[in-house]
């Protein structure tokens, strides 16, 4: 199994949620507004032997003439079409923005054509209620009742050949936010997406404005640590600059 972070840069994020890229080696934190975050956006491919699967699909920017993610995939010698299954934690617009792309005539397809997507059914209904800013309806509304997509209800497993997806609703960062553990013969790979988004945020005691219940998601970092440290997991992070894979 190999495991592949596709960066799509570093943002500053305020409370207006919109994502401005951030040069780290040029730019001034202290040049954005107060309560700026900075931040990268990292979805993650991973390499299995019957399996090409995405977690999470990034913000949607262009880039080149294709989707930033694309570009990222192709520099791994990966086409879109070779992906077989999109994993979602959330449906925010920088972990959902790469679920579609506009086609010739301007409507909205999806980004992988021969994917099965996996999405928490709840989870789109509570995003197409709420849109904008945080989720962006025309972008998702693609899902609904598509023959690609696998509705997902409440906790459970996904088996795929040689990998386990075990996922549950944490109800931390959003309220049908999904966590998953993926697992094989040798190794447990811990993905948190925004309840665990950074490594400093997992060794420390964290309470975040931002998410839904952030005590919650506090305490189920700690929990999440100490159990990672002692069954060795590997931890994904979608949102650490520094650390995207780290490994125990």
């Amino acid at each position: 199994m190999q495991i592949i972070p596709l960066s799509e840069g570093s943002f500053t994020i305020d409370k207006s949620k919109i994502f401005v890229p951030f040069n780290t080696e040029a730019d001034q934190l202290q040049n954005r507004p107060i309560g700026s975050l900075l931040v990268e956006v990292q979805p993650f491919v991973i390499i299995s032997e019957q399996d090409i699967i995405l977690l999470d699909t990034g913000l949607g920017f262009p880039t080149q003439n294709m989707l930033q993610l694309e570009h990222n995939l192709k520099m791994h010698n990966i086409q879109p079409e070779q992906v077989t299954k999109v994993w979602i934690s959330h449906l925010h617009k920088d972990h959902a923005g790469g679920i579609s792309k506009k086609n010739n005539l301007g409507f909205y397809q999806l980004s992988f054509p021969n994917a099965l997507y996996y999405v928490q059914q709840n989870e789109f209904s509570y995003a197409m209620d709420i849109g904008f800013p945080s989720y962006m309806v025309e972008e998702i509304e693609v899902l609904y009742r598509h023959p690609q997509v696998k509705w997902l209800q409440g906790n459970g497993k996904l088996v795929f050949s040689d990998l386990t997806f075990n996922y549950e609703i944490t109800g931390a960062h959003s309220p049908y936010h999904q966590i998953c553990f993926i697992k094989n013969n040798q190794q447990t790979i811990f993905f948190g997406a925004d309840d665990a988004p950074q490594l400093q945020q997992m060794k420390s005691k964290f309470m975040a404005k931002y998410d839904y219940d952030g005590k919650k998601a506090m305490e189920l970092r700690q929990q999440w640590w100490k159990k990672g440290q002692e069954e060795k997991w590997t931890f994904l992070f979608y949102h650490d600059i520094h650390t995207p894979i780290f490994y125990f």
